[in-house]
């Protein structure tokens, strides 16, 4: 068995870039891999097709606990601690209390954001054009079909294998299983059962209780094995996890901010107890982020004010600041194929499921949207990388502004309000998960 995103010779690959971007000296390191016949380049879907020998695996585990013991490079502007992250922030924005339900908008839109970028996940832009042009569908606006689709154009860019089944127009039977919304459930969960005072722990072993392990992936499969090895937060963020500013976290936190309307900073502070299970640095920042265009999405009136109130929560010289601010800009600035190419002209040289281009694509498709269902996620999925998880993201925010009819119902109908689940309970209902949010909904300023 080939374990995507586990053997520690493909780890170790990841683990070269990640410690190189937190400043650490990886050459001798990396040299001494490669001197062994080592593979210094990671694998783009997780796992090396060939499986390491014994004394090869056994080196990989060596060299990554080497990795682990040098310290990053001082980064005052990217910290880890919350309070340290705080003293950072402007003042909180003071925004509108919600005048109305947004939370059924919110759940719809990140189910059909979700649905729409699924079976072209991994697939690099120029598939997703060729796709969409060979079944007379671009410009993108309404879910892909394998309709009419040459076949030499499905074996050059094949669909996502565990998608195209359930997430072709002519197939979508209701919102199928996926980790972008298995997480805002159990994040759902989390809350009924331990209120806003949870704890990371308490996290963790929500997930040991209720998510299966192969439902999990990059840096949430590594901090999975990491608790189930009775590591203490947050060394199940960091030991042997070189995923640890990727997107995984961001994913997780919307509900977070559905259940803080208008406080973005209590949105913020409860995706940072979350996300540090699983990351560090901008990963963690990426999660509040989130949370926070959540947590605006369902007082403000504009995807514009939106990003303005989420930035509020994001260390201003981070990383992921810069990303989200380039991402805005170049909304302003160009045309989509433009704005595109200078979004992979800055972050092509990260992998496709890392935070930095992601929340750039996010930010850049709000900003291009304007507030518009059907263009903002397009947007989102044309950028070709984590397709799924940035177009849920902005759906998410979307649908909580303009609500289920804003959305239109060529998007909503195929959901039929449900959404398959791995999580114990099965298939839920989105009109119940709207009304479990909204009876969490909370006010008050977070400081």
């Amino acid at each position: 068995m080939r374990l995507t995103w586990a053997q520690p010779e493909d780890l170790l690959a990841h683990e070269l870039v990640q410690s190189a971007a937190e400043g650490k000296d990886v050459a001798e390191i990396r040299d001494r891999w490669v001197a062994a016949g080592g593979d210094p380049v990671p694998a783009v879907s997780g796992a090396s097709p060939d499986p390491a020998t014994p004394a090869m695996r056994s080196l990989a585990r060596t060299l990554l606990d080497e990795l682990d013991a040098i310290a990053a490079a001082p980064a005052p502007e990217e910290p880890d601690d919350w309070e340290a992250i705080l003293a950072l922030l402007p003042p909180a924005p003071d925004l509108p209390r919600p005048t109305r339900e947004r939370a059924l908008g919110a759940w719809t839109g990140r189910a059909a954001g979700c649905l729409l970028g699924k079976p072209v996940e991994k697939i690099p832009r120029q598939g997703i054009e060729e796709i969409l042009r060979a079944t007379g569908r671009w410009p993108l606006n309404r879910y892909f079909t394998a309709v009419g689709l040459p076949r030499d154009v499905a074996e050059r860019w094949p669909w996502n294998r565990r998608s195209a089944g359930t997430s072709l127009e002519e197939n979508i039977a209701g919102m199928p299983e996926d980790d972008d919304l298995n997480y805002p459930m159990l994040a759902l969960s989390l809350l009924e059962r331990h209120g806003r005072a949870f704890t990371t722990d308490d996290v963790a072993q929500l997930w040991l209780d209720n998510l299966p392990a192969g439902r999990v992936f990059t840096a949430e499969r590594a901090a999975y094995r990491n608790i189930l090895d009775a590591r203490p937060v947050p060394g199940t963020a960091t030991h042997h996890n070189p995923f640890r500013e990727w997107i995984g976290a961001l994913i997780r936190t919307d509900v977070f901010g559905w259940v803080s309307p208008g406080d973005v900073r209590a949105a913020a502070r409860l995706a940072w107890t979350d996300a540090r299970l699983s990351h560090t640095r901008n990963g963690v920042y990426g999660a509040m982020w989130a949370a926070a265009l959540a947590s605006a999405a369902m007082v403000c009136d504009s995807a514009e004010e939106v990003l303005d109130a989420a930035e509020s929560v994001v260390p201003p010289d981070s990383r992921l600041a810069r990303a989200v601010r380039f991402g805005r800009a170049v909304a302003a600035e160009s045309d989509v194929r433009t704005g595109l190419d200078r979004l992979h002209a800055e972050y092509g040289h990260l992998h496709w499921v890392h935070v930095l281009n992601n929340a750039a694509v996010i930010a850049y498709a709000l900003a291009k949207g304007q507030g518009e269902f059907g263009p903002s996620v397009s947007v989102a999925v044309l950028a070709g990388w984590d397709t799924d998880s940035a177009a849920a993201t902005v759906g998410g925010v979307v649908g909580a502004l303009r609500g289920v009819e804003g959305i239109g119902e060529q998007w909503t109908a195929p959901l039929d309000g449900r959404i398959a689940t791995s999580l114990p309970g099965g298939e839920q209902r989105i009109a119940d998960l709207a009304e479990r949010t909204a009876a969490l909904s909370t006010g008050g300023k977070a400081r």
